[in-house]
């Protein structure tokens, strides 16, 4: 199997119908984002938990990402509909606002939690998301206004339906590895997690899918902090001059360096048919799947005690 470290598909002509139901976004600087505060703000959503109440955006409200994740042992699996649009509603989404998502930006693992809201919330029916792109990182070294009053949401009565339309699950990844579905598989993890030397801890073995192509999340950033802009990343993805039309299929651990390729290739470089595997391989590993690069007893415990 051909290893990649980079990533490529579709043609530019894509992007602007991707974009035709987002005016807002996806992407936006931290000093439009500050000229959006007068009238009409948009909501922003602050996902850093705890860091909110050192200093947030003016009027931002509180929505740590682990609302948006699931359990310990399976940190990717989909939070239940119903759930979701409860935490929704407390955080006073609806259909009609606008919502910018705010992460710490401290790094390109980070920027994964802002993808992976953005993801949820694109799946429940919101068209008109943004993510601060350099998170509060970029914003307070643009030295824009911090406030430390916590903000308190409007309840809304919103009423989602999760659509499946960028969603992959365990069955439609199996298909895919059996040659039952067409799809290119995308491992967005580091090569050490790629190659079968390291595993997610609530991973039941290392290894990767099958025929998967490794695009390490990290490619799409200029700078380890702020995704590059959409031009970058169309032509980052024809590189490799995989075709136009066929399903992706992004993946990692748990769903969250998952989110940054799809995001990249889905909402920046505009490929229509994208999709994101949110139990990624901390799930699959607990089938009876096939997997590849799985190391034997003997590697598997070295790499744990010797890890690269």
């Amino acid at each position: 199997m051909k290893f990649f470290t980079i990533a490529a598909l579709a043609i530019a002509s894509y992007g602007s119908a991707a974009f035709a139901e987002n005016t807002f976004g996806p992407l936006i600087a931290p000093d439009a984002l500050n000229v959006e505060l007068a009238d009409d703000a948009p909501l922003i959503l602050d996902i850093r938990g705890e860091a909110y109440a050192e200093g947030h955006i003016p009027g931002a409200i509180s929505a740590p990402y682990g609302d948006f994740r699931g359990p310990s042992d399976n940190p990717g699996q989909l939070v239940p509909e119903d759930q979701l649009e409860a935490t929704l509603q407390g955080l006073g989404v609806t259909f009609d606002r606008r919502v910018a998502i705010v992460h710490e930006g401290d790094s390109d693992t980070d920027f994964g939690a802002a993808a992976r809201v953005y993801w949820t919330l694109k799946s429940s029916g919101l068209t008109q998301l943004a993510i601060l792109n350099g998170g509060m990182t970029a914003w307070e070294a643009a030295d824009l206004p911090l406030n430390n009053e916590a903000a308190q949401p409007v309840p809304s009565d919103i009423d989602i339906s999760f659509s499946d339309q960028w969603l992959a699950d365990t069955d439609d990844v199996a298909a895919a590895v059996k040659g039952e579905r067409d799809a290119v598989l995308v491992d967005a993890r580091p090569a050490s997690f790629f190659e079968g030397k390291k595993a997610h801890d609530a991973a039941e073995r290392p290894g990767t899918l099958p025929g998967a192509q490794n695009v390490n999340h990290e490619v799409w950033f200029k700078d380890g902090k702020s995704i590059m802009d959409s031009t970058a990343a169309t032509d980052l993805m024809t590189t490799l001059g995989l075709k136009q039309d066929t399903e992706i299929v992004s993946f990692c651990n748990t769903g969250h360096w998952a989110a940054t390729d799809w995001f990249a290739m889905s909402e920046l470089a505009g490929v229509p048919n994208v999709k994101l595997y949110p139990e990624s391989m901390v799930g699959y590993s607990k089938t009876d799947n096939e997997m590849q690069n799985v190391p034997g007893l003997f590697r598997n415990l070295l790499n744990k005690i010797m890890p690269n």
